[in-house]
């Protein structure tokens, strides 16, 4: 089998300055791609900036005779993104790939959770994705090709105790990433996310002292193969960690039907609750219209 390359690609690696990031920033600069290391050098709660952390990655990829260039621009404005972006078309000329990872963490279980503690965690995640994605987003339909990955959290999948902010963060980028999916589809651009578990400096409060082996290192190859050329898929979601690599997905199952003409009581709610909740013969639509054809297949049965 030939190797994975990324010769003559172009990546820009968010939050790339330590932990997950800058493990996929050396294994990309590794395989021959030219890598924006994008980190503003703050703490892990988001409070001030550096340059030290972003240069000191770059100056590894450079030692290992690779390409980088460093960028300590915040994700969480308009301006922001778009400067990344900029960095990376005013050094390589383009953008390949662009993997979404910078985060930060202010956990509060939700009674005293505070107005700005919800603000900065969604700036920083969602809506820095966003920023830096929207521009990079329109390069890669202007040349029909791109790979997007974004970073989710079991926080948000499944829940976790004392992490609202975060985990409605982290699932507001799945919703991301699966219209981009859709919308990109034409343009060959794929949108997929995952969700890692990895012992870095924003985690290690958290899963410090897990008895499993949880090095960034292990999560960075599936986040590099969502970002090659080689990659078909697209709208996946993967939870990934320790060695473990597997899909997670949103499911429709067949649920109960009222009937055509219909208007099903609260008492039909309680009495099919059962098969409303059964998930036998679930299906992973990829799109709303497939959702919505679901229910329209029954109006035409």
């Amino acid at each position: 089998m030939s190797e994975i390359r990324f010769d003559n690609r172009v990546a820009v690696v968010t939050g790339a300055g330590g932990g997950l990031g800058k493990s996929y920033a050396l294994l990309l600069a590794s395989r021959g791609a030219k890598v924006v290391v994008n980190d503003l050098g703050g703490t892990r709660d988001g409070s001030g900036a550096g340059s030290e952390m972003a240069d000191a990655v770059v100056k590894e990829i450079e030692g290992a005779g690779g390409t980088a260039v460093a960028n300590y621009d915040s994700v969480a404005t308009p301006e922001g993104g778009e400067a990344i972006i900029k960095t990376a078309l005013d050094s390589f000329g383009k953008v390949d790939i662009l993997i979404n990872n910078a985060g930060i963490l202010r956990d509060k279980t939700f009674a005293k959770l505070a107005p700005q503690d919800l603000e900065i965690v969604l700036d920083v995640h969602l809506k820095g994705a966003f920023f830096v994605t929207q521009p990079a987003f329109r390069l890669m339909k202007e040349q029909s090709y791109g790979r997007l990955v974004f970073t989710s959290s079991a926080a948000g999948i499944f829940g976790n105790f004392g992490q609202t902010n975060y985990g409605a963060a982290k699932m507001g980028l799945v919703g991301l990433s699966n219209v981009l999916a859709v919308e990109g589809q034409k343009y060959n651009i794929k949108s997929n996310v995952i969700a890692p578990i990895a012992l870095t400096r924003m985690t290690e409060e958290l899963i410090g002292g897990a008895p499993v082996k949880l090095d960034p290192e292990l999560v960075a190859p599936i986040a590099v193969y969502l970002a090659s050329e080689e990659c078909e898929y697209t709208h996946e979601l993967l939870t990934v960690g320790g060695g473990r690599f597997a899909r997670v997905f949103t499911a429709v199952a067949p649920g109960w039907f009222a009937g055509k003409e219909v208007t099903p009581s609260l008492e039909d709610m309680r009495d099919h609750i059962g098969e409303i909740m059964d998930p036998e013969g679930h299906v992973v639509p990829k799109s709303l219209n497939e959702e919505l054809g679901l229910l329209m297949k029954l109006y035409q049965d």
